[in-house]
């Protein structure tokens, strides 16, 4: 079937004319009977296509098409794809004509009998078309009495499709407000007929029983309905509504049904009321359509008479809403469930159509708390999606919500009897009460299953209001404290729910999240503000981190009541109001009431533990005072725990004295120096005289109560006392450190030696800095270097091991506070006391670095919050520091990378103030950004390059070069992730400071040499992008080591090149500084290898660049400058085996050897590439621009192809950049840049927009370069002329160089070859006069090239006398021009016989222009119909045709034009000048031919009869014998006639060559032989002439057989022809 509509297709697209293409469509319709199955559809599908594409169709024509359509559709029994294809065939004559269609089918409904169903149809989909609105009327009045008739099921349904169609379209118009002219009917009359209409299907079609006509009858009603005015529609309500109940009964489908109830309420609702007749069936239709809403939809059906039943319900609602709200709550209140819950969904659906007034909100909550009570599960879930639906109406707010809430909170408890459906429900609807209602009943006693639900969704409220900008909870309390629970009960409630974390899984973790949630940071409360809130903020997240990384099992509950009582504390701190504690306390005692001891000991125990507390946090004695009465007077039962303490009499002593001291202290406000210096004197005296004997436990006593008195003493002033034994004690603590095992810890005597020694911090005299160092020797060996902890607790009891946990944090606590003593004694020490660290640092054990790093965050945190430190922090060494900090972030144990971010996070605080302070004694009060909020430890953790951005700007030179020395340093460390953050610090830096690197040329060596040894892919690529970013920065160092590298360079220097094309800022820095070296001057004869080096980067650097707009930004420069180094490199004449470069394949395996000159080009074809330039370098394939660009000789040509490739597919503003970079060099003083210059220039000018470039005089140039002796320049500038004369506006001022590029011709041959170039555009881009006068004046100075020995010459010429010709002929040529073409005939007719078969191939071009020029129809089918090579056919054609012109004046003409060529030199031209008189005299009449004319045919051949070839020799025999045989046997004719016949005398003879004279005519004379024979022969011709005048005409012109000669003498056509072939092939010339 496909291949017969291809047929079709080609028979109907080969009439051209539109009329003819369609009556023949029409004719092949009417003959459907006889074509092809299926064919029909087809043609008709044609048909329409053409129609549609024309613009226009008269009256006529379109009368006839609807006819033939119409008989088609009446006297066919057409498929539904045929009948389709003509009713769009129709619409598309509606178009044009919407009248005449229109009047052939009333024609047809004027008859009696109904149309055909096909016609009604097609009728139906034709008035839809909104040009036809002038017709509706009258076609409703052709259809209205027919519809009565109508008796099959087809004819009511294409009936229905007319009514469908009328009620579609007038609706369409009235709804489009368009002007009621349009339409041939008023609106008042289109209601009447819809009306009618109405009643006759009703009435008078069998609407009473199911079937497809009452189907598509109701499917069609809801348009009729919009078109009745709504009065009389609403007139019509009972019995429609009555009707569609019936049909309801009867069976018919219940979608049509609804759908058509659904289309009359809306048109019904459309006026803006419903009248009384549809409020008085309102009973009926909800009956009807709540059986179509389904509870749960199964089928698509369903789904569609589902969606359609709400609909009808909701304009029912907004018609009658007290009614229907009044229905829904009467069967809500049903007994039956399954009209509850249908109510329940379609009361929900259309709620929000009803006006929320207080009667009803009051009818609809006692409906709903009815249901509650009953709780029935059958109506759970819809209830639950009413009760949503309420809540979005802020139901759940009124007075009676409470009940609902109660019951949603049952439903959510955990364990709860109720599915997970119902439960997830109710807990979605919780989420709509208000967060204070929620709080309100959070503070309640209330069922513990439902506190952990109800929790969440309070906590996801708050999260929610705070992500919205709203304020917290607890904000605005203090604007009505009487509604709702105070923050005290708030506070008490969630402290205590979280006392107990683990009740029921999830308690605390709920409680906890809840008062986070609640956190005032925005808060406008006078007390709870956004102290508290950073509070909370801080804690409350790692008080559930420990309740998650614990269970029930291994929770200890008395260090999680501590921890609550220290939150408790620190939150009261915060809030620091004692009218808010006092209310607290109140609140306390309230909840203590309620607790029974038995029951709630813990959580009674805990309140007077919070009270105490809140005591604490008190600055008010008198407030403590009168709260510490009310907590004695208080009854309280229960027996407190005690403490029993059992001391020996030596701790006693011990302790009574240390206690005096302290009290002396205390009490003596005087200058205690010189007796506290003695006092310390004798605790060391003390400790060797008592307790040198004694056990640990002793030991500890002491020092706990040296601890004391220290402490007591640290807090005294003495600003100016020298403490002669300060650093005799702090020796001796020391003392008792090393005393200590350094494999295990059991005891705390080396946390209180280190507690002494931070003790003293604020005595002088400070410590120097050997006691410093060997301090911390101490220290860091017996704390930090201790074992693993898992390693000192092995072999211990549960109860041990969490002991000696403790003790060793607590410990390393006290190292740590000593650490900030230190720091505080001397803060521009930091620096020191972070290198004490170091061996720590860079230890391999684990637990030793994570110590370590402990130490050197609390020293760099406590640092950054000191900001009153009004000294100058020095930090000699930050390279160094930060490299070793940013190493550890990256380090395999996460506690240590997230401690040491932390680290570097202080030291950037430290670095940020310090910059501060600097600027403030400088005077400068410049507002800094806050880049502390820029960055913090999570920006740094894990992300080295962060690291170095950060504090790159506070580098010198000398830290910026340390830091990358040492960081390249470890790039060959073992540990992968160490080795990968060396190379990321080191390119991070890089980036950010290299320009400030020193000692470039030792940092370029030692990357290279690391790069040689096996680094990580990741490492090698940071290393790698670490000397893109330097070489980025230091181009001139970089480049310069690069380059002087011995070539072929290896893997590593061509890694690096490929790695600078990476980044833009390094690629344009180190093109600009490679350009500059390929535009250096190198000495011609002497071989540099720098240049041929920056080749070898390019094609490295560019191969995989990514920086395209970078390149870009160069393009211009970059490619003249490596155009240029190719010229120079092929002037060196190198080697051939000298390798400079390689590259590998794809796979690696294989490399290709590059010398210098194919590196070069490699590198331009790298950079096309890069810059995306892909055609051009296919385009320089295609013409050969390498092989070119790589000869010395034509280098220049190679620059014009790839200039071309350019021109053809750059974008314009790239070319003229181009320009604008090649002219400074245009005469430049090095001939091999000035050749690349204007060669790249003059090609440019092939593109329009460059050529065409505004101030630019391009002519001159061209002008100079074409008068320059040397014969590229000449080249070139004919090239430039020729591509100038392309554009518009060129040719009037190129017209003036004819003269100077006629005489070009005569060239060399490349220059000839742009000479007939530059004369082709010219001509075929001017106009008129212009043109026909230029072709003449080149005429004869062309028509020799086109037998030049010279094939390029040859092609060239002859293809632009083609494209001349083509223009010529436009502008109607005239007789002198008709005569300068004529001469190019012989040229061309000798050139075809070429062998060469592209100059065959032009001159069958130029001769087939030739010949629709001259108006030679006939030949021209020859030479489209004819193989070029088949040349003796084309000869013998176009000889024919020259002969039957009967122009004997222009044969002759062209036979003596022939003469020249018998004289050429080359044996080719002869032989073909043979070829063509020999063909021309065969299709001569030899008796209408002068015999001067045979005679001088017969001359000019005699001279060849010696030619030195012989094939010539035989093939000028052959044609003077033919020649001769002609004359004879026209001499036997003329003596037989004379002896027979009377001859009245001789007849006129036509003449070839009169008025023809040659060059050498006038020096030859005529024998007299020659003479005689002439005589004879014209006697003889005279006589037969006179013959002939009296015998009637012939059809053929020979009077008698030709086997009168001899059989011998006689030589046929095609013997000539063979003979001539043998010649040539003799020949044997291309």
């Amino acid at each position: 079937m496909q291949e017969q509509q291809g047929v079709i297709d080609k028979k109907w697209e080969s009439n051209t004319t539109s009329t003819v293409h369609i009556n023949s469509l029409l004719e092949s319709i009417q003959n459907a009977s006889q074509q092809v199955p299926g064919s029909v559809a087809h043609l008709l599908s044609l048909l329409e296509r053409k129609i549609l594409s024309s613009k226009k169709i008269n009256v006529s024509m379109c009368q006839n098409i609807t006819e033939v359509i119409i008989n088609y559709l009446l006297n066919t029994n057409s498929k539904a794809v045929q009948e389709e294809s003509a009713a769009a065939v129709l619409l598309a004559i509606e178009v044009h004509s919407p009248k005449v269609v229109i009047s052939n089918f009333w024609d047809q409904m004027n008859l009696q009998n109904l149309p055909q169903p096909a016609l009604l149809r097609t009728l139906g989909k034709l008035i839809l078309y909104q040009g036809m609105a002038p017709y509706i009327g009258a076609t409703w009045s052709y259809v209205l009495p027919i519809l009565r008739k109508a008796q099959t099921e087809e004819e009511r349904l294409g009936l229905l499709s007319v009514i469908n169609g009328l009620a579609i379209n007038a609706r369409n118009h009235i709804l489009g407000n368009d002007d009621d002219k349009s339409m041939d009917i008023t609106q008042e009359m289109l209601s009447f007929k819809a009306c009618l209409t109405l009643r006759v299907l009703f009435n008078r079609w069998p609407m009473k029983i199911k079937g497809k006509v009452t189907e598509e009858t109701l499917n069609i009603l809801g348009n009729l309905f919009f078109l009745i005015s709504p009065p009389k529609l609403k007139s019509q309500l009972c019995w429609l509504i009555r009707r569609l109940l019936a049909l309801n009964k009867a069976g018919v489908k219940s979608f049509y049904i609804i759908q058509c109830l659904s289309q009359l309420l809306e048109a019904v609702a459309a006026s803006g009321s419903g009248g009384k007749n549809l409020a008085s069936k309102l009973d009926d239709l909800v009956v009807l359509l709540s059986s179509q809403v389904t509870w749960k939809v199964t089928n698509s059906d369903s789904l569609q008479n589902h969606k359609i039943a709400l609909k009808s319900f909701h304009i029912m609602t907004r018609l009658y809403h007290h009614e229907m709200v009044k229905l829904f709550l009467k069967s809500m209140d049903g007994s039956d469930k399954s009209n509850v819950t249908l109510a329940l969904k379609i009361f929900r659906d259309v709620f929000q159509e009803v006006p929320q007034s207080t009667e009803l909100k009051n009818e609809v909550m006692q409906t709903i708390i009815h249901l509650i009570k009953e709780d029935s599960k059958t109506i759970r879930l819809p209830l639950l999606q009413f009760i949503e639906k309420l809540g979005t109406c802020n139901y759940l707010s009124l007075e009676k919500g409470d009940v609902v809430i109660n019951h949603l909170i049952k439903l959510s408890e955990l364990g709860s009897t109720s599915d997970e459906e119902t439960r997830e429900l109710s807990i979605s609807i919780l989420h709509l009460v208000s967060l204070p209602r929620l709080i309100t009943l959070l503070c309640q006693p209330m069922r513990p299953k439902a506190f952990v639900p109800l929790c969440k969704i309070a906590t996801d409220i708050a999260l929610k209001a705070q992500a919205l900008g709203q304020p917290p909870y607890l904000s605005s309390y203090h604007l009505n404290p009487t509604e709702y629970p105070s923050p005290q009960v708030l506070f008490i409630n969630l402290l205590l729910s979280s006392l107990r974390p683990y009740k029921l899984k999830e308690f605390g973790v709920s409680s906890l999240w809840l008062l986070y949630a609640l956190h005032p940071l925005n808060s406008l409360h006078p007390v709870i503000n956004f102290k508290l809130g950073q509070v909370w903020t801080k804690e409350i997240p790692n008080m559930i981190q420990i309740l998650e990384k614990h269970t029930e099992e291994n929770f200890m509950q008395k260090e999680w009541e501590k921890k609550l009582l220290l939150f408790s504390s620190n939150s009261l701190l915060a809030i620091g109001d004692d009218y808010w504690l006092k209310d607290l306390i109140d609140m306390i005692f309230k909840k203590m009431q309620s607790f029974t001891w038995l029951q709630q000991e813990r959580e009674k125990s805990f309140l007077y533990k919070l009270i105490g507390y809140t005591l604490k946090s008190s600055n008010d004695h008198n407030f403590v005072s009168l709260r510490l009465d009310d907590v004695l007077k208080s009854s309280q039962d229960e027996e407190l725990e005690r403490k029993e303490l059992q001391q020996n009499e030596w701790m006693k002593i011990c302790n009574t004295i240390y206690i005096t001291y302290s009290r002396i202290f205390q009490d003596i406000k005087c200058d205690m120096g010189a007796h506290a210096d003695f006092i310390l004197s004798l605790i060391i005296d003390h400790y060797k005289n008592c307790i040198i004997e004694k056990d640990k436990e002793l030991t500890l006593n002491y020092l706990n109560s040296v601890v004391m008195l220290t402490s007591n003493l640290a807090n005294m002033n003495f600003p100016d006392f020298q403490f002669s034994f300060k650093v005799k004690m702090v020796y001796f603590m020391m003392e008792l450190v090393k005393q200590e095992p350094s494999v295990f810890i059991s005891n705390p005597i080396r946390q209180k030696a280190m507690m002494i020694i931070t003790n003293f911090r604020k005595l002088k005299p400070p410590l120097q800095v050997e006691e410093k160092k060997e301090l911390l020797k101490v220290c860091f060996k017996y704390v930090v270097g201790l074992p693993p902890l898992e390693v000192m607790q092995r072999d211990l009891s549960p109860k041990e091991s969490q002991a000696t946990a403790n003790l060793f944090r607590d410990t390393l606590q006290a190292l740590r506070k000593m650490l900030e003593g230190l720091v505080m004694e001397m803060p521009n020490w930091v620096q020191n006391y972070l290198e004490f660290l170091d061996t720590w640092l860079n230890s391999h054990k684990d637990h030793e670095r994570e110590r370590a790093l402990w130490c050197g965050v609390r020293i760099l945190s406590f640092t950054a919050k000191k900001h009153n430190f009004y000294v100058d922090i020095e930090f000699p060494r930050l390279g160094q520091l930060v490299k070793l900090l940013a190493i550890l972030c990256q380090d395999h144990v996460d506690n240590i990378s997230f401690l040491a971010s932390q680290a570097v996070y202080s030291l950037y605080c430290i670095m940020l103030h310090k910059k501060k302070l600097d600027q403030e004694k400088k005077g400068i009060w410049e507002e800094l950004p806050n880049k502390e909020g820029v960055y913090s430890a999570c920006v740094f953790h894990n992300d080295t390059s962060e690291i170095a951005k950060a504090f790159a700007e506070y580098f010198t030179p000398k830290q910026v070069t340390n830091l990358v020395m040492t960081a390249m340093e470890g790039l060959i460390d073992s540990r992968a992730k160490i080795s990968l953050a060396s190379g990321q610090l080191m390119n991070s830096t890089m980036e950010e400071r290299g320009k400030d690197v020193l000692k470039v040329d030792q940092i370029v060596d030692g990357i290279y040499d690391r790069l040689r040894s096996e680094l990580e892919p990741a490492t090698r690529r940071e290393t790698l992008q670490a000397m893109c970013s330097l070489a980025g920065n230091n181009a001139q160092n970089v480049m310069t080591l690069l380059l002087k590298r011995p070539l072929p360079w290896e893997r590593i220097n061509m890694e690096l090149w490929r790695v600078f094309g990476t980044r833009r800022k390094t690629t344009i820095n180190v093109l600009q500084l490679l350009i500059s070296i390929l535009e250096e001057r190198h000495p011609k004869q002497e071989m540099s290898f720098r240049p041929v080096a920056v080749t070898c980067a390019l094609c490295e650097m560019l191969s995989g660049t990514t920086c395209k707009l970078a390149l870009l930004e160069l393009y211009p420069r970059l490619l003249l400058a490596v155009l240029n180094h190719v010229y120079w490199v092929i002037e060196q004449n190198v080697p051939q085996n000298m390798v400079v470069y390689r590259r590998e394949d794809m796979s690696g395996t294989k490399s290709k050897a590059f010398d210098p000159v194919s590196c070069a080009l490699e590198a331009v074809k790298i950079m096309l590439i890069a810059a995306e330039y892909y055609e051009v370098v296919s385009h320089t394939d295609q013409y050969r621009g390498w092989d070119l660009l790589s000869s010395p000789k034509y280098y220049y040509m190679g620059v014009i192809e790839l200039t071309s490739g350019l021109v053809r597919n750059c974008d314009p503003s790239i070319l003229h950049r181009v320009m604008r970079e090649v002219k400074p060099l245009l005469y430049s003083v090095e001939d091999r840049q000035k050749i690349m210059a204007r060669a790249c220039f003059v090609q440019l000018l092939w593109h329009q927009s460059v050529a065409q470039t505004l101030g630019e005089n391009f002519l001159s140039h061209l002008s100079k370069w074409i008068r320059e002796p040397n014969l590229i320049m000449k080249e070139i500038g004919l090239r430039g002329i020729s591509n100038l004369a392309l554009h518009p506006g060129q040719v009037g001022t190129l017209a003036s160089l004819l003269p100077i590029i006629r005489s070009f011709l005569k060239e060399e041959e490349l220059v000839a070859v742009q000479a007939v170039k530059g004369l082709r555009n010219i001509i075929c881009y001017a106009e008129g006069i212009v043109t026909k006068r230029a072709f003449c004046s080149i005429a004869n100075q062309l028509r020799p090239l086109i037998n030049d020995e010279r094939d390029q010459v040859r092609i060239s010429a002859t293809s632009a006398l083609s494209h001349m010709l083509h223009q010529v002929y436009k502008f109607r040529p005239g007789p002198k021009t008709r005569n300068a073409l004529y001469s190019f005939l012989v040229p061309l007719l000798i050139s075809i016989q070429d062998n060469n078969t592209e100059v065959a191939k032009v001159c069958g071009k130029a001769l087939t222009e030739w010949a629709v020029g001259i108006g030679w129809t006939s030949l021209t089918q020859t030479f489209q119909n004819t193989v070029i090579t088949d040349h003796v056919k084309i000869l013998e054609e176009t000889c024919k045709c020259l002969v039957s012109t009967n122009q004997s004046q222009l044969v002759g003409k062209l036979l003596f034009q022939s003469f020249e060529f018998l004289k050429s030199p080359r044996p080719f031209i002869r032989a073909a000048a043979i070829t063509f008189i020999g063909q021309t005299v065969m299709k001569l009449n030899m008796n209408e031919i002068d015999e001067e004319d045979i005679e001088q045919l017969l001359n000019a051949l005699q001279e060849l009869k010696d030619d030195p070839e012989e094939s010539i020799q035989g093939l000028v025999s052959i044609t003077i014998k033919k020649i001769e045989t002609a004359s004879y046997v026209k001499t036997s004719t003329r003596i037989h006639l004379r002896r027979n016949l009377r001859v009245p005398g001789f007849g006129v003879k036509k003449r070839l060559f009169k008025n023809i004279r040659s060059k050498d005519e006038g020096k030859k004379g005529i024998s007299k032989l020659s003479k005689l024979r002439h005589w004879k022969i014209s006697l003889w011709r005279s006589s037969e002439d006179s013959t002939r005048q009296n015998e009637p005409s012939r059809t053929n012109h020979q009077m008698f057989p030709r086997r009168i000669l001899p059989q011998k003498y006689l030589l046929s056509t095609i013997d000539l022809d063979k003979s001539v072939h043998q010649v040539q092939k003799e020949l044997k010339i291309s």
